[in-house]
């Protein structure tokens, strides 16, 4: 069954599409780049796996901790001063991050980064709620996710030429400059969000966090992303170690394959999104999702295997990991009410 008739966006709805867009550019950039000079922070660190793992993980953790704390919070204030407070905080943490000289200041610094970054992501995706129309959310959450492919692209194989040739803190410090940028137009472009202000009933942060948490509906919700989310980072954050040490890929040939995947992502994201808004969006997850437990089978059996294969074999993986991505995230977006979407993303 088709969506209803969708509608153009306005001339200051593309412009916030477009800073959203780069906002998570940037907060993508900036936990996907630890794959990809994770074989070089492994070394330069003297890292094993499994502190890689816990350095990964605490981002995680961070992230979802700060979002049950705030959840009472984000539905109090103005949205963009949300977003201005959190992003500033995510800039912090990444620099951090660039001037840590061990494992356990990077530990600290990625849990920092984590807890400002996780909230940050969540009143992004909270102001395409209020922004976007049901009907033109399809689009927004596909061109906001062509963050991912534009890290892909541009990001990741910049980073890792700047980690390889002036060190791995340069990455980071390559972020935290960009994210200034874009904190700066977060102030000029986008306009105050205060309509969910006036609809507010609980008046306590902790009982407005309990009615959220239990509302069946949108623990269904959480449910569902949770394990979306924990489909992909199982596998993620280790694609750069695994292709070296086990694909025997070499270091200077990653920055092929995350372009590979990153130039499909530009394509497949508004793609998804425009199909999302026309289209039954479960029937376009559930295709998605069988072919990506199909693809995850095949990629993580992958022995000493010519590039050529292995970009093909990436490539159809994250086609069908995008194509479940989108239609999740705009039936996402329909769960929560007005008054309670800050506390529910």
């Amino acid at each position: 069954m088709s969506q209803a008739s969708s509608q153009p966006f306005s001339a200051y709805q593309k412009r916030v599409l477009l800073l959203l867009a780069f906002i998570q550019f940037s907060i993508i950039l900036d936990f996907m780049i630890i794959s990809p000079i994770g074989d070089i922070l492994m070394k330069t660190l003297s890292i094993g796996t499994t502190e890689f793992g816990l350095v990964v993980s605490a981002y995680a953790f961070s992230a979802a901790i700060a979002g049950i704390v705030a959840a009472g919070f984000m539905d109090k204030f103005d949205r963009k001063k949300l977003l201005v407070w959190f992003f500033s905080g995510f800039i912090i943490g990444t620099l951090a991050c660039a001037l840590s000289h061990n494992y356990v200041q990077l530990m600290l610094a990625r849990i920092v980064t984590g807890i400002f970054a996780g909230v940050s992501s969540a009143a992004l995706f909270t102001l395409v709620i209020d922004i976007f129309a049901p009907q033109q959310r399809g689009r927004a959450m596909g061109v906001v996710q062509m963050g991912f492919g534009v890290s892909q692209v541009v990001g990741i194989p910049l980073s890792i030429y700047i980690a390889t040739h002036l060190g791995w803190e340069s990455s980071f410090i390559a972020i935290v400059i960009l994210a200034l940028g874009i904190l700066l137009a977060i102030g000029l472009i986008l306009q105050p969000v205060t309509a969910h202000l006036s609809q507010q009933h609980d008046k306590n942060p902790f009982a407005h966090f309990l009615k959220v948490l239990s509302n069946t509906d949108y623990q269904k919700g959480f449910a569902a992303v949770m394990f979306l989310a924990i489909g992909g980072f199982m596998i993620m954050p280790f694609t750069a170690p695994f292709l070296i040490n086990n694909v025997q890929v070499t270091a200077a040939q990653l920055p092929l394959i995350y372009l590979s995947t990153g130039l499909l992502s530009l394509v497949m994201m508004p793609l998804m999104g425009k199909f999302s808004d026309s289209y039954d969006r479960f029937k376009l997850f559930t295709i998605g999702s069988i072919g990506a437990v199909i693809m995850v089978f095949v990629y993580t059996n992958l022995s000493v295997t010519p590039l050529w294969l292995v970009i093909v074999v990436n490539v159809l993986l994250f086609v069908c990991i995008l194509s479940r991505m989108t239609p999740a995230m705009a039936l996402n977006s329909m769960v929560a009410k007005p008054e309670d979407r800050g506390a529910y993303m």
